[in-house]
């Protein structure tokens, strides 16, 4: 959803329409600059800019962000994806002058389609078949991310593969241990359970790394067809079931606690959706290969999800965000452990409970 900017979040608007200028995506800075905020996501502020009847999107770190938000990072893998992926939003420009707006950013295009959201589904009715061209075409356009050649695309220097997975479960677990504010026992039991299973072999490929129905933007025409995928904060090269992993993390399901499907509200609920299981076994058939370690990778992205949460709410409690659709954040992460570890004490990903 598109709104008002919200109090504290304001862009400099005229410094931004001279950066503009600059870069020649506008002809006068004297036109008419109207600034709107998107208010889904959690994670770096997303602002729509409507000048000289074009849109724009603008993406910028959050105020106090404990972790990562390297919009230099995000710009690059964009240009770089923009050398032969047709699924990625076109980069305009990135700037780490903090004298324009307060911190770094990055300016995009606005891509136009359908995002799957909560909100989305308040205003329209998907029938239930449609889903299984929905899921198919989202589990496909994982896959063709998962086979594209990095190095063509210039982004060979994006992550370093070798160890990857190690590094993974170290540095979440490090990350968890900084934004810590509450006692959640199952954290550490399942750091050190990831840190005691984690695969030695694995290929690897361009990740996503948060890949899930509200990161893509279907063709308003078909369900057939992605326009493009967003938010690629966190892409880099590693374990491709690390990506899945974290998908299936997200994917919600009727059958799950009811704290699950409060936590994560999303359409993957609703009848016509394939579970879980099915969702690994459709990326199994599309890829020709099987996955081992399963557990492992699906509690791995509960435990990605529980620390990027509690890294919000870390702000939140120490008076750096004002949002408060943060504010109980630490109770998401606390029960996305219980669930992680119920789910390797039964060695499944469904029906835990």
């Amino acid at each position: 959803m598109i709104q008002k900017v919200r109090k504290g979040e304001e862009l400099n608007e005229i410094n931004l329409k001279k950066f503009l200028k600059e870069i020649n995506l506008i002809s006068n800075i004297k036109s008419d600059l109207s600034v709107l905020q998107f208010s889904n996501g959690f994670s770096n502020l997303t602002y729509q800019l409507n000048i000289e009847d074009k849109e724009y999107v603008i993406r910028k770190p959050p105020k106090g962000a404990v972790y990562g938000h390297d919009m230099g990072r995000e710009y690059k893998v964009l240009r770089g994806l923009n050398n032969g992926f047709n699924k990625a939003p076109i980069a305009y420009a990135y700037s780490n002058d903090n004298t324009i707006i307060g911190s770094q950013f990055y300016i995009m295009e606005k891509v136009n389609g359908t995002i799957i959201t909560p909100r989305e589904l308040k205003e329209r009715t998907i029938p239930a078949k449609d889903y299984k061209i929905i899921s198919e075409t989202w589990l496909n356009t994982m896959v063709e991310l998962h086979y594209l050649d990095y190095n063509k695309l210039g982004l060979s220097d994006l992550g370093k593969p070798e160890g990857y997975v190690e590094r993974q479960v170290r540095n979440w677990g490090k990350q968890y241990l900084k934004a810590a504010t509450d006692d959640i026992k199952e954290a550490e039991l399942i750091m050190n359970w990831l840190n005691d299973n984690q695969p030695k072999q694995y290929k690897h490929s361009l990740i996503h790394n948060d890949y899930k129905y509200d990161n893509v933007v279907f063709s308003t025409e078909s369900w057939t067809k992605i326009n493009s995928i967003l938010d690629w904060e966190m892409c880099t090269i590693g374990d491709p079931l690390m990506d899945l992993g974290t998908s299936i993390a997200y994917w919600s399901m009727p059958s799950d606690p009811k704290g699950l499907k409060t936590a994560f509200d999303y359409p993957t609920s609703l009848e016509g959706n394939p579970t879980r299981l099915e969702v690994v076994k459709m990326y199994e058939k599309e890829t020709g290969e099987s996955i081992n370690n399963l557990v492992f990778y699906y509690v791995f992205g509960l435990f990605k999800i529980a620390v990027i949460v509690q890294q919000i709410y870390y702000r939140y409690n120490k008076g750096l965000t004002t949002n408060e659709k943060f504010k109980d954040l630490n109770k998401i992460a606390k029960i996305l452990c219980k669930i992680g570890w119920q789910s390797i004490q039964k060695n499944r990903i469904e029906n835990l409970f």
